[in-house]
């Protein structure tokens, strides 16, 4: 179009429309759009017109919500050809061709369509734009069908087979600049259809293939109720796309910053929410564990070999570099394979598998035997029979959901264990007549042995005299405590932990105290016993539990503490009633207390104790609130210039182990900072260490915690229950020292007296945290362990929780 007759143009339309004018919700070959004018939808849902990005100087043809007071911007037209400080206007000519002009009358962007009778362009309630034409007023041309980095209800992710069109999202460049930027969100449909994530050429992430319901790398989609998920799979068509079953919610599927996000709109907060993203742990990264390796978040090493297979390079596996996969142990002969079932995960990549809907599972199985190509299947509700050839890459673990994949293993591979069994059970048949003899033999020594002590032969395991000089504490008599806890009397039971019951008493004298009896066949022996004793009679500090004395006698032994009405700390942080009574200064003042008292086993005392059980549960709190640290059972004393010890006999809770601690058994003073960290989110949240499928499935509060500092989004971890004011800056300091406290490597982590310091001190600035050690659920299968902890119990509960590395 020449000059002239766009300025023709530009004089028509500003007489015909005054500026700010709102045209409806069409355009015509009578009406144009210029600066400052816009198409409303009939409700009033999205608007048109032209922008300025964040503090761009150009200009673009946009859609957006029209009543969010955060203008987002879903589609761009001219992304590529931007209107560099002059006036634009949208036309739609006779023919039927939508096109954007410059001031100098060249085309920046059109729709290409044309001979075209009775065109019209409307703007859809659903963000949608269309051209129609015809007396049928067919649809002729959609944004659609064109998505830029926005998918909203309705749209159409995928192929369209009869005309080659692939229609996938692109990134923003920058908040600044919508043309296209590094990644892509895209169908493949190249073996079994299923989205990839693209930064530039290389894939990032993958969904999974469709199981009916969602996608096999997004268990949450099966259970979600604020949505429906549809995939369309066809000769003419291979797309996805999802609607919102409550028109209340306003939602929207977005790629920016190597992420595809969904975010809802929080009328609370007036803003825009996050509600899933991925990817979101290093188990979403495309092929993170290399060919036929497995990934699973529950385990701090995250990579593991298929069943069957070794790592190809064990020296690149020691030093997390999993990128060459592994290999098989033993070749398949294609005659006596068996299969292996891998339960519970996200299917391996498709693009070397086929699908067939006609197969029942047990025909998927036949068929994967007799084809010699074949080294996997699944059985899919949504494609049938999957088999796969080739290597299987990007397989990940979850808790739950995900689907089942059968594994071609040489029958060598799998029958290892069973014969293994079979040398058990000889074995077996040789030893159990000899242990049989020697638990007869212990049976009757024991029987002699309890008969001597009821006549007085043998004295106590510990007697008074030597008891007393040794631990260094007042022996209380069997009497008193049976007086003082009314013969032990059921209604002044505190709590039970693995050690035995806790009694709530009261001395001659008024004062009440806390009795650990320890049951007969407690987890805490003797030396453990022993151990808590001495410990805290050497230990005085106002954040440590204050030991009265103990009961030595025959058979019974008792700590006798000092009462503490509030029980313990996990007692409020975990219940919803009670967090309402700990203010945001409350919660600051337990968190500082605790790091006092640790900082003094650590460094301050006559000794160099570590913990190795610190928990929630193990924090005491008197009439004050004061935070007091209990349960020395399994603490241990280091030597002046000892930094870190070794050991096979692991004790601790898991949540609150670190990752060093629970898979090779070393611990240090950063193994009771790691915990101390796990404790101040716990404080800080309101949430327990593990699962948070309340939040997002799969994550446990330190992931949380992580996702919320990488997004910028901390505040949102603070208990709901912190109702009052508090100060952003604190609560925000205060949730980066917990996150420094839980990184996963020891030496990254800060010293108490470092914690105690920047907790006191704001002006002490702080270090960008890494990521934490996720060490939940089940250890790595190089390290079974087992826990014996039976009851949450509170002491004064003072729980023992021991782990035995089998």
């Amino acid at each position: 179009m020449a000059i002239a007759e766009f300025l023709l143009l530009l004089t028509i339309s500003a007489a015909v429309f005054p500026l700010h004018v709102q045209p409806g919700d069409t355009i015509t070959p009578s009406k144009a759009i210029m600066d400052g004018q816009t198409l409303i939808s009939s409700k009033g849902t999205f608007e048109m017109g032209f922008f300025n990005p964040h503090d761009s100087k150009n200009q673009y043809l946009g859609i957006w919500y029209r009543n969010i007071p955060v203008q987002t911007v879903v589609w761009v037209a001219n992304r590529d050809s931007p209107l560099n400080s002059s006036t634009g206007v949208l036309n739609l000519t006779s023919n039927g061709n939508l096109v954007l002009l410059n001031d100098s009358g060249y085309v920046l962007w059109s729709t290409g369509t044309s001979n075209v009778t009775n065109p019209t362009v409307q703007l859809l309630d659903s963000g949608n734009l269309i051209l129609t034409g015809g007396t049928s007023k067919s649809l002729l041309w959609q944004s659609f069908d064109h998505p830029c980095d926005t998918l909203l209800p309705g749209m159409k992710l995928g192929w369209d087979s009869s005309t080659n069109f692939n229609r996938y999202l692109t990134s923003w460049r920058s908040a600044s600049d919508p043309s296209p930027g590094e990644y892509a969100y895209k169908f493949n449909i190249h073996g079994v259809p299923e989205v990839f994530l693209w930064e530039k050429s290389a894939r990032i992430y993958r969904s999974g293939p469709w199981n009916g319901q969602g996608y096999s790398g997004r268990p949450e989609m099966i259970k979600n109720n604020m949505f429906r998920f549809h995939f369309i799979s066809n000769q003419d068509e291979h797309y996805y796309t999802y609607e919102v079953l409550d028109s209340s919610i306003i939602s929207r599927l977005v790629l920016s910053d190597g992420k595809a996000q969904r975010f809802l709109w929080s009328k609370v907060k007036n803003d825009w929410n996050s509600y899933w993203y991925v990817p979101k742990d290093p188990c979403d990264k495309y092929a993170y564990c290399g060919a036929n390796g497995v990934c699973n978040t529950s385990y701090s090493l995250f990579c593991q070999c298929l069943k069957g297979f070794d790592p190809k390079s064990t020296n690149d596996w020691n030093q997390r570099v999993y990128l060459g996969g592994c290999v098989r142990k033993t070749r398949l002969d294609f005659q006596s394979d068996r299969f292996s079932e891998l339960v519970n995960v996200k299917l391996p990549d498709a693009l070397n598998a086929t699908a067939d809907s006609n197969r029942s599972l047990d025909e998927c199985r036949e068929w994967c035997l007799k084809n010699f190509s074949c080294v996997a299947f699944a059985f899919s509700g949504g494609s049938g029979c999957l088999t796969w050839t080739g290597d299987l890459v990007d397989i990940k673990v979850f808790a739950e959901g995900g689907e089942n994949l059968f594994v071609r293993l040489a029958a060598s591979d799998l029958d290892t264990t069973k014969g293994d069994s079979s040398k058990k059970q000889r074995a077996i048949v040789i030893i159990i007549p000899l242990i049989l003899g020697f638990l007869v033999f212990v049976f009757l020594g024991l029987f002699m042995l309890k008969k001597k002590r009821k006549q007085g032969i043998i004295g106590d395991s510990c007697s008074k005299e030597s008891s007393g000089k040794e631990l260094e504490l007042p022996l209380f008599d069997m009497s008193v405590m049976e007086s003082a806890t009314d013969n032990f009397y059921s209604n002044n039971k505190l709590g039970e932990g693995g050690f035995g019951p806790v009694y709530k008493g009261q001395l001659r004298d008024g004062q009440e105290i806390a009795v650990k009896r320890l049951s007969k066949d407690s987890v805490q022996g003797l030396d453990e016993f022993k151990n808590e004793v001495m410990l805290i009679a050497k230990l005085q500090h106002r954040n440590l539990v204050r030991l009265l004395g103990c009961c030595i006698q025959r058979e019974e032994r008792m700590l006798i503490y000092e009462y503490m009405p509030n029980k313990s700390l996990d007692t409020f942080i975990f219940d919803t009633t009670k967090a309402a009574l700990l203010s945001w200064q409350k919660r600051l003042d337990i968190i500082i207390g605790i790091a006092r008292g640790l900082l003094y086993l650590h460094q301050d005392s006559r000794l160099k104790i570590i913990h190795r059980d610190l928990k929630a549960s193990n924090i005491l709190l008197d009439k004050d609130m004061n935070p007091k640290i209990s349960d020395f059972g399994t603490a241990r004393i280091f030597k002046g210039d000892q930094n870190q010890e070794n050991t096979r006999r692991v004790v601790g809770t898991y949540g609150y182990m670190s990752p060093e601690y629970a898979m090779d058994g070393i611990f240090s003073v950063k193994s009771d900072v790691f915990s101390f960290g796990v404790i101040i989110l716990e404080i800080l949240s309101g949430k327990k260490n593990r699962m948070l499928k309340q939040v997002e499935p799969h994550v446990n509060l330190l992931g949380y915690a992580w996702r919320l500092w990488e997004e910028d989004r901390c505040l949102e971890l603070l208990d709901k229950a912190v109702k009052c004011s508090y100060p952003i800056s604190k609560v925000l300091r205060c949730i980066q020292i917990g996150l420094l406290c839980v990184q996963e490597g020891s030496e990254d982590r800060p010293t108490m007296t470092e914690v105690v310091l920047m907790l006191s001190n704001e002006g002490v600035a702080l270090t960008q945290p890494k990521r934490p050690g996720f060490c939940i659920g089940r250890t790595p299968i190089e390290r079974d362990c087992s826990s014996t902890e039976q009851h949450s119990s509170t002491v004064n509960e003072i729980t023992d929780t021991l782990l035995e590395g089998r």
